[in-house]
C-alpha cells in the first residue's frame, strides 16, 4: 500500500504536468504572435522575443532552413518585468500538436529526438533583475543523418514556483517556436484513412436525413501540412448528391501525425445504396510565408441507406398479398373438393338407378 508521502509526491507530479502542460499552450500561441510572448502568474511576469540580428528584427519564431550536419546561431531575448528578481530555466523541446488542434511542447523529462535534442542554449538557466533584460544565445547542431523535412519544437523558459496552499510546485513555461527544415528530398503527402458513413433516415419514407461521415487525416509525409476539406454525398451513379459545408480546416499536423474527423451532411436521399466522397487539399507553406495548394486526394466509402418506414410497409403490404393468395387458393380448393364430391355422389346415385329390378 503506497505511504502517505507516495501519494503526495505523485499528487505534485501529476499537477506540476498539468499545469506544465496547460502553460505551454498559451507560450505556444504566444510563440506565433508578433508581438513578444508574455507570462503572468500573480506577482510574475516576464517576457520572451526573438533577437535583431541577421536573421531578422521583430520575428514572431524562429524559422531555419538547414542541411544534414549544419550548425545555426541565434538568440532569444528575455525581460523581467516584475518586480523581483527572476531565475528561470532554459531548454528546448520537441513540439506535437494537441487534441484541440494546438502545437504544445513536451515537459522537460519529455523525450526529444529532433528540436529538442538539437538546441543547445548556452546555458541551462539565467538570472535577470527587476526592469531588465537577458539575451540568451542558442545553437542548433543537425547531426549528419537528419532526416530531411520539418521538424517543430520551441525554446523554453521555466519557473518552478512552491504553492504553499496546496503544498506542489508548479512549473510555469513560456517559450518560442522553432521551425526547422532540414535539406533533402520534400516529400509532403497527406491520406484519408478509416473513411466511414453512417445514414439517419427519417419517419417519413419521403423526407431526405442526415448522413456522418468520419475519417481520419494522416501527415504521411515529411512536411507540415493543413489543408481544405470537401464531403459529399450521394446515391447511386452519383445521383441525388448533397454536400457538406463549413467544414473546419484540420490544423497544421507535423510528420506523423494525425487527426480525426467527423462531418455531418443534411439533406441526403434514402437512395439505397450512398457513397460517401472526401477530397483532400494539403496546403504547404514554405520558409516565406507562402501557401501552395497541393494535388487533391480522394477516397470513397459507401453504406446502406434504406427508408425503413417505406420498407416496412412494403414488407406488410407483401404478407398481406401472400395471405390474400394463400387464402383464395385454400377456398379454390375447397370449392373444387365439394364439386368433385357433388359429381361423384351424382354418378353414385345414376349408377344405382339403372342397376337391373329382381322379381
Amino acid at each position: 500500500m503506497p505511504t502517505t508521502a507516495t501519494r503526495r509526491k505523485t499528487t505534485v507530479a501529476t499537477l506540476l504536468r498539468t499545469a506544465a502542460a496547460a502553460l505551454l499552450a498559451t507560450s505556444a500561441v504566444a510563440g506565433l504572435a508578433t508581438g513578444p510572448a508574455l507570462a503572468a502568474e500573480g506577482d510574475v511576469a516576464w517576457t520572451v522575443r526573438t533577437a535583431s540580428n541577421s536573421y531578422g528584427a521583430a520575428r514572431s519564431s524562429f524559422s531555419y532552413a538547414v542541411n544534414p550536419g549544419g550548425r545555426v546561431e541565434d538568440a532569444m531575448v528575455v525581460a523581467n518585468r516584475g518586480p523581483v528578481p527572476l531565475n528561470l530555466a532554459v531548454y528546448a523541446a520537441d513540439g506535437f500538436t494537441t487534441g484541440a488542434g494546438q502545437l504544445d511542447l513536451l515537459p522537460r523529462d519529455g523525450k526529444s529526438v529532433a528540436v529538442g535534442a538539437w538546441v543547445h542554449a548556452d546555458r541551462g538557466s539565467v538570472t535577470i533583475q527587476p526592469g531588465k533584460t537577458a539575451q540568451v544565445p542558442f545553437a542548433i547542431t543537425l547531426p549528419d543523418n537528419a532526416t530531411p523535412g520539418d521538424h517543430v519544437g520551441g525554446i523554453l523558459t521555466s519557473l518552478t514556483q512552491a504553492d504553499q496552499a496546496e503544498g506542489i510546485n508548479v512549473d510555469r513555461r513560456l517559450g518560442i517556436r522553432i521551425t526547422l527544415r532540414v535539406g533533402g528530398e520534400l516529400k509532403p503527402n497527406l491520406a484519408i484513412e478509416d473513411l466511414h458513413v453512417a445514414y439517419g433516415g427519417t419517419f417519413n419514407p419521403f423526407r431526405k436525413g442526415g448522413a456522418t461521415v468520419t475519417y481520419t487525416v494522416h501527415n504521411t509525409g515529411n512536411a507540415a501540412l493543413s489543408g481544405q476539406q470537401a464531403v459529399s454525398v450521394s446515391g447511386p451513379f452519383g445521383s441525388l448528391p448533397a454536400k457538406a459545408g463549413g467544414i473546419a480546416a484540420p490544423p497544421e499536423l507535423l510528420p506523423g501525425e494525425s487527426w480525426k474527423v467527423t462531418v455531418p451532411v443534411r439533406g441526403v436521399a434514402p437512395a439505397v445504396w450512398l457513397a460517401a466522397t472526401t477530397t483532400l487539399t494539403p496546403r504547404l507553406t514554405d520558409a516565406s510565408g507562402s501557401t501552395t495548394s497541393l494535388k487533391p486526394v480522394q477516397a470513397t466509402a459507401h453504406s446502406w441507406a434504406l427508408p425503413w418506414m417505406l420498407v416496412l410497409v412494403l414488407v406488410v403490404l407483401v404478407a398481406v398479398l401472400v395471405g390474400v393468395l394463400r387464402y383464395r387458393r385454400r377456398n379454390g380448393a375447397r370449392r373444387k373438393a365439394r364439386e368433385d364430391a357433388r359429381v361423384r355422389d351424382a354418378v353414385e346415385q345414376a349408377l344405382r338407378g339403372q342397376e337391373p329390378r329382381t322379381s
